[in-house]
């Protein structure tokens, strides 16, 4: 299906046309004539398969047919993260290029004052992180009484990150007759149960199903000792000339020494996490995208916002707690029908967590020896007395969670 088949504006399509957007994907299809129709929308669709523009393409084809001359917020976009927030900002750019819609983007980590001048000035849509707009909302910069459209996008990540309490008081100071939007990666319980505090009556749409892996991506799986992880990863990445590599890691603290040891061992890398500075993140960012920094180790948050659509290659520097992150994180490769390849580096201590992933895509995922980084057989990596698989999982989210450290 092509996007003319939607009644979309016809600079949008102009627009897409210029990006070489020929057909729409399974969500767009699904979602756009959902979303012009006025209704509210709950879908899943995993990463990679045209979320963004199957929400930004409806709300401002309405936002041009019924412009908005007071240029006050007619559309607001949630996002739990500031790469996020920049991604979905530069897509509504890019798709109403050549229209007179306004957008804007707010986000914590940055100075204030400027983004309340762009407010000032007037916006159409308004992109934001949860806690930036609250102290928008609470020093009277920002008015919400003119909303119609709402969208929460990677909602179960904001569920993770704990913004349940934000998104409460966000919902007080909207309209009451307004369209919501909920996109998210996965669907359980807890997802269900907020959606029914925010959305009326709304038409469902699932993708695929979550948890399979796309075929453009081959998983490989090296079993290796804890200790000589690193070592083999640098080794891979320099004998074979790998050149974007990102690498993921389940804390802050792992993420900043990986980089750090990666960049003695003469392989320029960069770390990516929540603690960073908004301008050391978009500098990583940048020259990771660029090429300038030929490797980026993040965690599974603060990757929400790398959008690469020829990202080479993804490695599991420790395989996450949370099974499904697996499918997630990977899905960042062979995306828009390009080859990817998928690295996991496995210790001893993790083969319960491949065990979990295994069955969550419903496959096996056999572990290979690299020559001269077997693993030690004799040695005994001992575990931790006392304390269940679960609650180890437990910790570990809650300890890589500031804001469940705060509540403490």
């Amino acid at each position: 299906m092509t996007f003319s088949s939607f009644s979309l504006d016809k600079i949008l399509l102009k627009n897409l046309d210029t990006l070489e957007y020929e057909k729409a994907t399974e969500i767009q299809q699904q979602a756009i004539p959902l979303i012009l129709a006025n209704n509210d929308v709950m879908a899943r669709a995993k990463t990679g398969t045209g979320k963004t523009a199957a929400f930004a393409l409806p709300i401002l084809s309405k936002i041009v047919a019924v412009p908005n001359c007071q240029k006050s917020v007619s559309a607001l976009v949630l996002a739990p993260t500031r790469e996020l927030v920049q991604q979905i900002h530069k897509s509504f750019i890019k798709y109403g290029k050549g229209t007179e819609v306004q957008v804007t983007a707010v986000y914590g980590g940055v100075s204030i004052n400027p983004q309340i001048s762009s407010l000032k000035a007037g916006t159409d849509v308004l992109i934001a992180t949860p806690g930036r707009l609250l102290d928008l909302i609470f020093n009277k910069h920002i008015d919400l009484s003119t909303l119609s459209t709402l969208v929460f996008d990677e909602a179960d990540r904001m569920l993770d990150l704990g913004f349940k309490a934000e998104i409460e008081r966000i919902m007080a100071c909207v309209p009451e007759s307004r369209q919501t939007l909920l996109f998210s990666a996965t669907f359980d319980d807890s997802l269900y149960k907020l959606s029914k505090t925010l959305l009326k009556h709304p038409k469902t749409v699932t993708i695929n199903e979550s948890n399979v892996v796309a075929e453009t991506v081959e998983q490989l799986v090296y079993a290796v000792d804890l200790d000589r992880k690193r070592e083999l990863l640098s080794y891979l990445i320099g004998s074979k000339n790998w050149q974007q590599v990102l690498i993921f890691t389940r804390t802050k603290q792992t993420a900043d020494a990986l980089a750090k040891e990666m960049c003695k061992d003469g392989i320029k890398t960069q770390s990516l996490h929540g603690d960073k500075s908004q301008g050391a993140r978009d500098k990583a960012l940048a020259e990771f995208k660029s090429g300038k920094v030929r490797a980026l180790v993040a965690t599974d948050v603060a990757a929400r916002g790398i959008d690469i659509v020829d990202l080479p290659y993804v490695v599991n520097y420790e395989l996450p707690y949370v099974a499904e992150d697996y499918v997630h994180r990977i899905g960042r490769t062979g995306r828009a029908g390009k080859s990817g390849l998928a690295l996991s580096l496995v210790s001893v201590k993790e083969e319960w967590l491949l065990t979990a992933i295994e069955k969550v895509i419903d496959e096996r995922l056999l572990q290979q020896w690299l020559p001269g980084y077997e693993p030690d057989l004799t040695k005994v990596e001992p575990a931790k007395r006392g304390i269940s698989k679960q609650k180890a999982r437990k910790q570990a989210l809650d300890k890589n969670n500031p804001r469940k450290r705060r509540r403490r």
